[in-house]
């Protein structure tokens, strides 16, 4: 199997095998704990949770980059936001979530998660 430059070995066993992470992945991992926060809108270009039910999940890897080097991984995230939230607070979660997440579940250190804001959501008449 040739070695892809968007992958990331977790483990080398030379008995039982090898782990990769593709960088897709940790990127979905980290769109995933970001849309779970109150008070985020959309992730990206607009996607949501119900967009990734449609969509599917890799559309929660659109609007982010996630660099893993071998320090560690960085996300840079683009987010809506609802009204009405404190953006600084919103921000600190979404790092808290995301870090947590990529840490949690594939082992990984991070060492950075950038966000940028770069829209409010209105609220809506319905």
């Amino acid at each position: 199997m040739p070695e892809d430059h968007n992958t990331y070995t977790l483990s080398e066993d030379g008995e039982t095998g090898t782990v990769k992470i593709a960088d897709e992945v940790v990127a979905v991992i980290a769109g995933l704990a970001a849309t779970e926060v109150k008070g985020v809108a959309s992730i990206g270009g607009g996607i949501t949770n119900d967009m990734v039910a449609r969509k599917g999940i890799k559309a929660l890897s659109k609007g982010m980059r996630v660099e893993v080097l071998e320090e560690g991984v960085h996300v840079d995230l683009v987010v809506n936001l609802e009204y009405g939230y404190d953006i600084p607070e919103i921000a600190s979660e979404i790092q808290e979530k995301v870090q947590s997440a990529i840490e949690n579940m594939t082992g990984m250190k991070v060492t950075g998660v950038n966000i940028r804001v770069v829209g409010i959501a209105a609220e809506s008449d319905d």
